[in-house]
């Protein structure tokens, strides 16, 4: 990708109409990731600094594997518990356990604040 991260591409990858048939045109499936949330965040706290692709991909596996494995750990609980639903107790101790020091008492601090938040707008 050689595309700045955060600017627009045509779509279908390169500017211009296709050539060839329209039988054979393939459709790309959507790839999910964080790119575009870990970029918001790079702008947020240095502004001028920017980010490669590589540097990109492996930011978006760091935070797949953390979610994977607060998600693992919190459904751990709920099963110690004998629930089966996972609430926000699960996700909070999970985070308490999995992460470090002062890391997760902001992770809990934010995360309150984006509950509190959630619930007072419905």
């Amino acid at each position: 990708m050689s595309a700045e991260y955060g600017q627009r591409q045509q779509p279908g990858g390169r500017g211009g109409r296709s050539s060839g048939n329209k039988k054979s045109k393939k459709r790309c499936r959507r790839k999910e990731s964080y790119s575009m949330y870990i970029y918001k965040v790079l702008k947020q706290v240095h502004p001028d600094i920017g980010i490669s692709a590589k540097a990109m991909s492996i930011m978006n596996s760091f935070v797949n594997d953390v979610f994977e494995q607060l998600a693992c750990e919190a459904a751990r609980l709920a099963q110690y518990s004998g629930r089966t639903t996972l609430t926000s107790r699960e996700v909070q101790t999970a985070v308490r356990l999995l992460l470090p020091g002062e890391l997760a008492k902001h992770a809990v601090s934010e995360g309150t604040k984006a509950v509190t938040k959630y619930t007072s707008s419905k």
